[in-house]
């Protein structure tokens, strides 16, 4: 992921902020949707569980953050500085970014914005975006066309129809 061919006396370089956010936003936007799918199965979907499912799921994107950070820390078996660390970690901001709109719908639900029930579909429907959004970004910044953004976004959304088609086989 990250180069570490640099000498230990170079400063950090991090992972690539495209390369960050296409993992990140991707693993986090599927994260979202299977939060929401298992809190919305196992769950209550009352006002009172949705800001309930709201704080476990930034509570679990953090958490998700730290532990990747902290592997991508431990995996790159070089000498590291002092902050180093703090900065894996800092690298890991498109995971719990992508999330919290979802933590927003919930949020909102819990309290009182709109219905509590039901709630999960717009947030499918929203991380669906959110892969397709990413998809066709990272294709164009890598100079691709349109037509192969688009087709590589509708891949990226895939993932999330996937976890519709699960959790609609699971319940």
């Amino acid at each position: 992921m990250a180069d570490r061919t640099a000498a230990p006396g170079e400063p950090h370089r991090g992972h690539d902020t495209r390369e960050a956010v296409l993992f990140g936003g991707v693993y986090g936007a599927v994260l979202a949707s299977s939060m929401v799918a298992a809190l919305s199965r196992y769950g209550r979907t009352d006002a009172a569980g949705r800001r309930y499912d709201a704080i476990w799921l930034l509570v679990t994107a953090c958490a998700s953050a730290l532990a990747h950070g902290y592997a991508h820390y431990i995996a790159e078996r070089t000498p590291h500085s002092r902050w180093d660390a703090l900065r894996a970690l800092r690298d890991e901001w498109p995971l719990v970014t992508v999330v919290l709109p979802t933590v927003f719908l919930l949020a909102g639900a819990g309290w009182g914005w709109w219905p509590a029930n039901g709630i999960q579909y717009p947030a499918f429907g929203l991380n669906i975006a959110l892969l397709f959004g990413l998809g066709v970004i990272t294709a164009r910044w890598s100079e691709r066309s349109w037509p192969v953004a688009v087709v590589m976004g509708m891949g990226d959304a895939l993932l999330g129809v996937g976890v519709v088609v699960a959790n609609a086989l699971i319940k």
